[in-house]
């Protein structure tokens, strides 16, 4: 029986009819290595950017219901188009949406999650030697309503599709030749990584490395799924191979170095301190599936009874947190809200950093020598976060960069934007 590769571009690699074709180029030449190919796309380009304008002209408050109809469509132009490609260079090809598949996910709008896929006419399809083209991003529930994955939406398809047929590998092509150690636009000395952990993709994901979606990587630990993040331009190039940290040969303690400028922090000032007030607050952000990432909790005020949590969310989700923090107000008894948009997270990430001391002194010491102050940090096995002013974000990665031995001796390429995963 043959393997079965999946393979996964975004937007940027199908961009225009002439991408398109160089896709169907690189596919081509994964079905004559002799492997049953999967294909999961993108919508082209910036369709998904140009109708959730017009959604917008229309009405500044569209329903997710409605949204999610609007935004599917981009992906069914893709693998229409992909199918034509293909078959207009000889390759037996069909496309696929996430009904046709029966790509199952929660009855969530906008962020849905994946729960089942049914995999029987894929493999009809690969029996036949033809190629199948899948809209990412997408799903269908149980009762026929099309929702979509969100952010990272279709390297999460892929990802998960790859773990459903129980293929070979995952490849998630890209602008750029695989993963670096921060982000080649800010630090041109960055170095590609030949192999990287799932847990510390997971951190650099988290922390704003925009090459590959965190729940993709989380559906590849799930799988054990070995994924390669790879250039769509050089189709050579092996590019960076995510898999298990025991696979893996540690070289040095901090592999990687992100900045994420997509947050902001919201501080709930003078929140009653009894028990159960903070599982209130994010019990209303979880009820709303708003994600919450760094948490701090200020010692406890003793003559008011009072303290300050404060937290940082995604910038798109303000507005439903301060309706959720608002209708808690007699509960949390809160003075006031401050919310802060002009910060950025910067972590180090490396699974080599465990059981290692100093790290962490390190990096607060290289920070506090270029005159960056830190305003929260949270720390994991493998990763270490600061929140600094937005403006001192580039700086922050480029000194850490350095100081932690991460700089190459080459300057690497950089084809347009990253992706937008």
């Amino acid at each position: 029986m043959k393997d079965i590769i999946v393979q996964k571009f975004g937007g940027t690699s199908v961009a225009d009819t002439d991408k398109i074709k160089n896709v169907a180029r690189a596919v081509i030449k994964e079905k004559n290595n002799g492997n049953n190919v999967v294909v999961v796309v993108s919508a082209m380009g910036h369709t998904t950017d140009v109708l959730v304008k017009l959604a917008k002209e229309i009405t500044p408050n569209p329903s997710l219901r409605e949204m999610d109809m609007l935004l599917s469509t981009g992906e069914g132009v893709s693998i229409a188009l992909l199918a034509m490609a293909l078959q207009a260079q000889g390759c037996n090809a069909v496309s696929m949406n996430a009904m046709q598949v029966g790509i199952i996910t929660e009855k969530i709008h906008s962020k849905a999650r994946i729960l089942e896929i049914k995999t029987e006419k894929i493999q009809e399809h690969l029996d036949k030697g033809e190629v199948v083209v899948i809209a990412g991003f997408q799903g269908v529930t149980d009762d026929f309503e099309i929702t979509t994955l969100g952010r990272g939406g279709s390297d999460t398809s892929a990802v998960a599709l790859a773990g459903a047929l129980k293929a070979k590998r995952c490849d998630i092509y890209t602008d750029v030749e695989g993963v670096y150690t921060t982000d080649p636009r800010i630090v041109p000395r960055a170095t590609r990584l030949e192999q990287i952990s799932y847990d510390e993709m997971i951190e650099l994901a988290n922390g704003g490395a925009g090459v590959i979606h965190p729940r993709a990587v989380e559906a590849a630990t799930q799988h054990n799924m070995p994924v390669r993040v790879r250039s769509s331009f050089k189709l050579d190039n092996l590019g960076t191979l995510i898999l298990g940290v025991d696979e893996m040969e540690l070289q040095r303690p901090v592999t990687g170095v992100a900045a994420d400028t997509s947050r902001l922090r919201v501080v709930v000032c003078d929140v009653i301190d009894n028990p159960g007030t903070a599982a209130a607050l994010f019990d209303g952000l979880a009820n709303e599936n708003i994600s919450v990432d760094m948490i701090i909790q200020s010692y406890a005020r003793k003559a008011l009874n009072t303290n300050d949590i404060a937290f940082t969310i995604n910038k798109e989700d303000l507005t439903k947190t301060k309706e959720v923090i608002s209708g808690l107000k007699q509960e949390l008894g809160y003075s006031n809200i401050y919310i802060d948009d002009k910060i950025a997270k910067v972590s180090i990430v490396g699974a080599g950093m465990i059981n290692r001391p100093g790290i962490a002194a390190k990096m607060f010491r290289t920070l506090a020598n270029i005159g960056i102050n830190i305003k929260m940090i949270s720390t994991s096995e493998v990763k270490i976060s600061c929140l600094v002013d937005e403006s001192k974000a580039n700086e922050a990665v480029e000194t850490l960069h350095s100081v932690f031995g991460l700089d190459s001796d080459e300057i690497a390429e950089v084809k347009g934007d990253l992706p937008n995963v």
